[in-house]
């Protein structure tokens, strides 16, 4: 009797079901009640909770007992939509806003979307809908036959992620495969498109997630989950790609207008040292007259790794180098890890102690994981106390002249990868463990950073980068693409990745040019400082013990390569500045894969042509293999012209065309206007008074908003801009520009206006003025002064013979 009784004690004590892993369903509909613009619906298993957030925005939440959270990391808005109706139909609830009809079955409960006029957007599958498996939740969904899944954020695959599964947990993956799942960022965000209509999820939780579209269940469903938190999701009814990305990144966040020089290029090394060797560096780019902004400094600054402090031997004057960098017109970012070395008379170490600011177990004991200083500690930031302590810290780097933050090593990374799951996180005062902490603490390190060195730098915009993240970032930083490897594959994963970045609100974001690990040929060299050229984030940087990477190490003729696709990089800084603040404005992103702009074209999911991505409005960029003189590009509808020489090229066609190192593959959509200016040596110098303002002949009316700022400050949001509103219509034969919009100047005094692929002009007037045209075969060319008034120009052309 005796061994009986042991166990059934047991089970009296602990039910079966902690045992069993059972699933359980949300059950069916028992009572709902509609407050302001919220649906709140009792069911069997669980509480649902339907919210018009905006009306194309519908959260919907789901929780078993009781909510687990009060607040986000990610959404950056209050709900501020409204149901114009909700109707009991017996069998079902119908809930409409101005937007969108939701649907939702009580028995079982099940929720589908329609736009308005009935079209069926997304649905749960009818089986399973919201079920939970212990702690684990997951939403499956319905798969339609043509549909197509892009997003995700850093994620390696395909542009078309149908047919795959992902994960969701940063880590630190040092020279990754090109499979290799998960990396380094978190975006529980994607968009699914079929039947010539477009919407968007974004599950919000930070514990590890899977997505699975279609993967492994014979295409039957898609489905996403995590294993801890809430259901908790947000549905875009945008209908385009461009429109779910606005309601995203309203919801999320949109990423700050960066500092003009942090969009020049950047050259770094793990690590240029002693001081000596980082002047040598900078005056050598100025001697050989290769533009360049930023230079980098990786660990080797640092006083025996610890953050916040410089090596007294191989930068004793740290202020005194970073002046003569200055008059030299560059700017200087460092590195900056979370793990903090454990050694007593360290201040940053002793206060944290002191304060109990670190990460801890349970029992109080404060986490310790060994990374580049030995044993570490590491701060949690989460809490509002420990980031606003962080950020003064920062005051050791900006009060020597530092303008550059760059968060690495955030995932968090250890030496073992493995930090316990008890480890205790703050999380605003709602205690957690990592678990759920774990995926959001590179995004809070680079809050911290970017929140407290705003607050040192006397008004000027610092330049923060981060490895990891988690959706919401983007209001924080930029991002790159981590360790990667230097191989044609990994720059043509690079560039697909960039891609998927933007679709996520991350428009200003890079891989390391030439690979960070491996040695790259001079041919791959050349054509990945070619294609960075068109990448938000130009940054060159290599691991330590491989060969320099600076361009003058080139042989001479691949250095003259390289210097032009350099000072192509900066005659087009307007073009580029300009898209930096639509990007900022709107979320729409300087790098776009094809799918938002021909998201029906299958032909830009295909495997030749998935990593071809508009450059703002009017480049197309075709990556090229350093090994190829010729490749196989796709254009889409419409005409295109070869950006180097104007070659005419018709769309909805692909082709073989040239591409020697010295030409990568790049095509300018009809219509399109893009603003140049002369070569710089960085974006101090001045580039003259006269902007180049390059028109390309098209069939549809067109516009540019034209910008600048002083560069460096905030006082754009006070006024201080330059803003210019550039239409085209080729009906009409007109060029209109707007009145000036701000208080900021101006850079250019006159505008050199070059028409591409136009019939010949027999006259062009400025109001009242007849302007001198110059022909030369394929482009015409006229100059006029531009003055702060609107501005008409109006075209005749020859009349055929």
């Amino acid at each position: 009797m005796k061994k009986i009784l042991v166990p059934l004690v047991c089970l009296m004590l602990f039910p079966l079901s902690i045992w069993a892993d059972t699933s359980v369903s949300i059950g069916n509909l028992k009572t709902f009640k509609k407050e302001n613009n919220l649906i709140s619906i009792e069911a069997d298993n669980a509480v649902v909770q339907i919210t018009a957030f905006r009306d194309d925005i519908v959260r919907v939440r789901a929780y078993k007992e009781k909510p687990l959270r009060s607040f986000s990391y990610a959404v950056d808005k209050q709900a501020i939509g409204k149901f114009a109706s909700v109707t009991d139909e017996g069998a079902r609830l119908v809930l409409k806003t101005a937007a969108l009809k939701i649907e939702i079955t009580k028995s079982p409960i099940r929720i589908s979307f329609y736009t308005l006029d009935g079209k069926l957007l997304n649905a749960d599958d009818p089986r399973f809908g919201i079920t939970w498996l212990g702690s684990d939740v997951s939403c499956y969904k319905q798969l339609f036959n043509d549909e197509k899944f892009i997003g995700l954020g850093e994620k390696t695959g395909p542009l078309n992620k149908r047919g795959m599964a992902y994960e969701n947990w940063n880590s630190d993956v040092p020279a990754y495969a090109l499979d290799k799942d998960p990396l380094y960022a978190t975006i529980p965000f994607y968009m699914g498109t079929h039947d010539d209509k477009t919407y968007g999820i974004f599950f919000d939780n930070s514990y590890k997630s899977t997505f699975s579209f279609g993967a492994s269940t014979d295409d039957e469903m898609s489905h996403f989950g995590a294993v801890g938190g809430e259901m908790d999701y947000y549905f875009f009814a945008g209908n385009s790609v461009r429109n779910v990305i606005e309601q995203y990144t309203w919801l999320t966040g949109r990423p700050k207008l960066p500092p003009l020089w942090s969009l020049g290029y950047q050259q770094c090394r793990y690590s240029y040292y002693p001081d000596k060797e980082l002047l040598s560096v900078a005056q050598t780019f100025r001697d050989k007259k290769f533009p360049c902004d930023v230079l980098y400094l990786d660990i080797h600054y640092m006083d025996n790794y610890k953050v916040f402090t410089w090596n007294p031997e191989r930068y004793p004057q740290p202020e005194q180098m970073i002046n003569t960098l200055k008059g030299l017109n560059f700017h200087l970012a460092v590195i900056v890890d979370p793990g903090l070395k454990v050694e007593k008379g360290y201040s940053a170490y002793d206060e944290g102690i002191k304060n109990k600011y670190f990460l801890s177990y349970p029992n109080g004991q404060p986490y310790v994981g060994k990374v580049w200083p030995g044993r570490s500690h590491f701060p949690d930031f989460t809490r509002p106390e420990v980031r606003a302590w962080w950020g003064e810290k920062f005051s050791a780097l900006t009060s020597k002249g530092v303008e550059g933050f760059w968060n690495d090593m955030n995932e968090p990374a250890t030496w073992g990868q493995k930090i316990p799951d008890i480890v205790e996180f703050g999380f605003e005062g709602n205690k957690t463990t990592m678990k759920e902490g774990h995926n959001i603490f590179g995004m809070q390190m680079v809050r911290s950073t970017y929140e407290g060195t705003k607050k040192l730098m006397d008004g000027r915009r610092p330049l923060t980068i981060t490895r990891a993240t988690y959706s919401g970032g983007q209001r924080y930083s930029t991002i790159w693409t981590g360790d990667n490897f230097a191989s044609d594959d990994h720059m043509l994963l690079g560039a697909r990745l960039v891609a998927n970045l933007g679709l996520a609100g991350f428009s200003f974001s890079g891989p390391d040019v030439g690979g960070f690990i491996g040695e790259p040929s001079k041919e791959l060299m050349v054509r990945w400082m070619s294609l960075g050229a068109f990448t938000p984030f130009y940054r060159n940087h290599s691991a330590a013990d491989l060969n320099y990477r600076e361009p003058w190490v080139l042989p001479k003729d691949y250095q003259d390569i390289v210097r032009n696709y350099l000072n192509l990089r900066y005659q087009l800084m307007p073009y580029i500045y300009s898209n930096a603040l639509l990007a900022s404005r709107t979320g729409l992103p300087i790098v776009r894969t094809l799918a938002i702009d021909y998201t029906n074209d299958d032909n830009v999911f295909e495997k030749d042509f998935e990593n071809q991505y508009m450059f703002g409005d009017g480049l197309l960029v075709c990556p090229a293999r350093s090994t190829d003189s010729y490749t196989r590009v796709y254009l889409p509808a419409g005409r295109w012209y070869r950006f180097s020489n104007d070659e005419v090229y018709e769309g909805e066609q692909d082709y073989h065309v040239p591409s020697p190192l010295n030409d990568l593959p790049v095509f300018v959509r009809e219509g399109a206007i893009i603003p140049m200016q002369n070569t710089v040596q960085n974006t101090t110098e001045s580039a003259g008074d006269t902007l180049k303002l390059h028109v390309f002949a098209g069939s549809k009316a067109t516009k540019l908003l034209y910008y600048e700022d002083d560069g460096t400050t905030y006082e754009y949001e006070k006024g201080a801009s330059y803003e210019r509103q550039i239409n085209f219509d080729p009906i009409k034969k007109e060029l209109s520009i707007s009145d000036k919009k701000g208080s900021f100047a101006g850079r250019f005094k006159k505008v050199c206006l070059i028409l591409h692929g136009f019939e010949p002009i027999s006259s062009l007037r400025s109001e009242a003025t007849e302007l001198k045209i110059t022909d030369n075969k394929k482009i015409q060319t006229t100059v006029f002064d531009c003055s702060d008034s609107a501005i008409s120009l109006k075209w005749k052309n020859l009349k055929k013979k």
